[in-house]
């Protein structure tokens, strides 16, 4: 296990290393870095995020359930079970996929926090060797440059650049650290919209609420690098629950237009005969189209004889 560990470390640590060599930029192969990771693991995303959103859906149902067959536990559980099953909701389905990213955000957490280490091997441990980075990290330990990205020096905390460098060099950290919790906000707004709107707060709400503070506060005390991965992330992450929320709202807007079952054909009316009124036909006129031709005539030629 310690190997797929480590192995999975150094592929994340040869990745930023990559994307160094493209774009010598720490912060912009941090940002590389998170779209990447955010691509691979868009499938678990879009499962974790469908099965929020139905989870919400059949909530009021649930709550009635519960409400219904509040003396009776086991038919509560059996008509939750049911409910489950009719809907096609699996309540395991949102907890899945976040427990298989879990990994992985640990190792970039492990990865980016070792660049901000004063001991040269810890700081190089998973960069790809020979790399520019290798060498861009060499030198920011050794003192002689830093891995800035908008004015801030990747390797340091803001708390460190308030308490050492003054409030002025201390902003664009400050200003980071507010994003975080902008998009932090933002994120638990856009999955809270998806609730039914029945005015009672769903279980977890009030906890919710307070994960912008929270990662306002750690941000505070870790490396800028690690600041920058938290926003970038969860922009990324704002995007990708838009972009699902938007395809699903779309394809039942579209699903709800189609009409139930096709029209009955209607058989055209057929063509009156030529010449004739397309009017219905009265008793006189039927006899008369009845009535041999020249019958007039021959009548006529009778009376001159006589």
């Amino acid at each position: 296990m310690s190997a797929v560990w480590q192995g999975l470390q150094r592929l994340l640590g040869g990745t930023t290393s990559f994307f160094y060599s493209l774009i010598p930029n720490f912060g912009i192969a941090v940002i590389l870095l998170t779209i990447v990771i955010g691509i691979l693991l868009f499938p678990l995303t879009l499962k974790q995020t469908r099965s929020m959103k139905a989870m919400q859906e059949i909530q009021p149902e649930i709550k009635r359930l519960q409400r219904e067959l509040k003396h009776d536990r086991q038919a509560q559980q059996a008509a939750m079970m049911a409910l489950y099953k009719e809907r096609g909701v699996n309540p395991a389905a949102g907890c899945l996929p976040l427990i298989l990213q879990m990994p992985v955000w640990f190792a970039l957490f492990s990865v980016l926090r070792s660049f901000a280490s004063n001991d040269l091997p810890t700081a190089l441990r998973y960069v790809t060797s020979g790399s520019a980075l290798e060498t861009a990290v060499t030198r920011a330990v050794n003192g002689a440059g830093t891995l800035d990205f908008l004015w801030m020096d990747m390797r340091l905390s803001p708390s460190h650049s308030l308490s050492t460098e003054g409030f002025l060099r201390a902003v664009p950290y400050l200003i980071t650290i507010v994003l975080v919790m902008a998009t932090a906000y933002w994120q638990q707004k856009q999955t809270m919209a998806t609730q039914p709107k029945d005015g009672k707060p769903q279980p977890g709400q009030a906890v919710m609420k307070i994960f912008p503070f929270f990662f306002g506060f750690i941000s505070y005390s870790l490396p800028a690098g690690l600041v920058v991965y938290f926003a970038a992330s969860q922009l990324f992450r704002i995007g990708q629950q838009s972009m699902i929320l938007g395809l699903d709202a779309r394809r039942k807007a579209g699903a709800a237009s189609k009409p139930k079952g096709s029209p009955v054909k209607q058989q055209p009316p057929t063509p009156p005969p030529s010449g004739g009124s397309p009017g219905p036909s009265t008793p006189s006129s039927s006899a008369a189209a009845r009535r041999p031709q020249g019958s007039k005539k021959k009548r006529g030629k009778k009376r001159r004889r006589n």
